[in-house]
């Protein structure tokens, strides 16, 4: 008989006349109660059954199969970041409920007992298939690369609506992913000052339209056509009327991307790097703006208009709007290119009303958080960074369907995930009930249950 004693705990000071003790024994507990908010936005928008669908081909045999690819797909996304910490979120019942599973306690299936959820090494085949499954015993989860480009467009497409807007901006940017380790494809760049990857997002708004891994040993907007390419045509294909119209930093003003545009009807604001031969063109306008800001008139901002042409990189001359800015550190000039007409847009409109807006964009890859490619190999690694899109579009509906009208409407992904996701919650699984205690002291329960009451008036969406 098993005899009944205090069990032991860690001591952590006293209390007053009170010793404080604390133990790993408080049973089935989570620190992730509001990941039931995530899963009722899965039911209501498939975006992880449909990206399991659609892109993954699940080569092994389905007899044996323990662990669905959307099951897998569903606690990759759903769970942490690291891929060894699944070892221990297996036994966590919560997750396992989040995920779909029937028997959240564990497994029942064979004949030994275990975790309901999947160990780090199962999940890892996700990101090792290659297209010789036939042979490989273990590498048999494929995943096509082509249908995973589209499927975030596709989804930007479904979630907007049948009527075409008149007008949507591309907004492109890279961001480094700092290496750690001997990852394929690392390299040294030399902006960053670190070992990095370089890729290349590009968003619509607040919606993730591609995430591309880059190496950072060549340009980052190397491969911004291949993308915009497979962009343009889901398109146009659903919105032929639509304007497409292109914005990045200088970094992607490239003569080979600006042709590729004017080709294909497609408009851009992208920034110019600024050099001698620019700053002297608007030199009248940069000694106008100091006078403004020395005679205490602000913002002393100055704007040109004119048409340049590079001395050998540009194929055609091109209008470029100038602004002459004054600061108290100095004289601040930029400049952007664009193939829109003076006619159709002013160049203080264009500037400040077209091209600055673009910086928005930096905050979304903030939140998109694809930082974890410790994989081996480039495959695995751009599949890290699908998923981590995953996470965002799965947030950004939650947003849509959860928290607009609330005072979360407008928060960031991490504030979403302090606020409404970490919730310490007990779960307690009786024969026809799972029930999710959350914490009686959460300060954000009032938010917690209008959020649950709008997604559960929230219509199931058809993808």
């Amino acid at each position: 008989m098993k005899t009944e004693c205090i069990p032991t705990g860690l001591d952590c000071g006293r209390l007053g006349r009170r010793k404080i003790t604390l133990g790993f024994d408080g049973g089935k507990l989570s620190s992730d109660g509001g990941a039931i908010l995530l899963r009722m936005t899965e039911q209501r928008t498939g975006i992880l059954s449909g990206f399991a669908t659609d892109c993954f081909r699940d080569h092994r045999l389905q007899t044996r199969v323990e662990h669905s690819v959307e099951d897998l797909l569903a606690q990759r996304v759903l769970g942490y970041e690291d891929l060894n910490d699944h070892d221990q979120i297996r036994h966590d019942p919560l997750f396992a409920v989040a995920v779909g599973k029937q028997a959240p306690e564990g497994r029942t299936r064979r004949a030994e007992q275990g975790p309901a959820l999947a160990s780090s090494a199962t999940l890892n085949r996700l990101e090792l298939a290659t297209q010789d499954h036939e042979r490989d015993r273990y590498k048999k989860i494929e995943l096509d690369f082509e249908a995973a480009d589209r499927f975030f467009v596709r989804q930007f497409l479904k979630r907007s609506g049948e009527t075409p807007p008149p007008e949507i901006v591309f907004d492109l940017d890279n961001s480094d992913i700092r290496l750690h380790g001997n990852q394929e494809g690392r390299f040294f760049h030399a902006y960053y000052r670190s070992y990095c990857y370089l890729p290349l997002y590009v968003f619509c708004g607040d919606h993730l339209l591609a995430a591309h891994l880059q190496t950072a040993d060549k340009d980052g907007a190397k491969d911004a056509i291949q993308v915009c390419k497979v962009l343009v045509a889901e398109i146009r294909a659903k919105w032929p009327a639509t304007r497409i119209v292109l914005r990045g930093d200088s970094g992607f003003c490239r003569d080979a991307l600006l042709s590729w545009c004017e080709s294909e009807g497609l408009d851009y604001v992208v920034g110019l790097a600024r050099n001698s031969r620019l700053q002297e063109v608007i030199a009248d306008e940069l000694a106008l703006a100091e006078d403004l800001f020395e005679s205490g008139l602000l913002p002393a901002r100055v704007y040109a208009d004119f048409d340049y042409e590079t001395l050998d990189s540009w194929s055609r001359p091109r209008r470029v709007v100038g602004k002459a800015e004054h600061l108290e550190k100095g004289s601040n000039p930029r400049f952007i290119v664009t193939s829109m007409s003076r006619d159709e847009v002013e160049a203080d409109v264009l500037y400040e009303h077209g091209y600055c807006p673009r910086g928005e964009m930096e905050n979304r890859i903030k939140e998109l958080f694809g930082t974890r490619t410790s994989g081996a190999t480039l495959h695995a690694n751009q599949i890290r960074l699908y998923f981590s899109g995953l996470a965002y579009v799965l947030v950004q509906a939650l947003r849509d369907l959860g928290l607009a009208g609330t005072s979360l409407a407008k928060a960031r992904a991490d504030t979403i995930r302090v606020k409404l996701l970490k919730i310490a919650a007990r779960v307690e699984i009786t024969v026809r009930r799972v029930w999710i205690r959350l914490s009686s002291t959460c300060p954000f329960a009032r938010a917690f249950q209008e959020v649950h009451e709008r997604l559960l008036a929230s219509p199931q969406i058809v993808m």
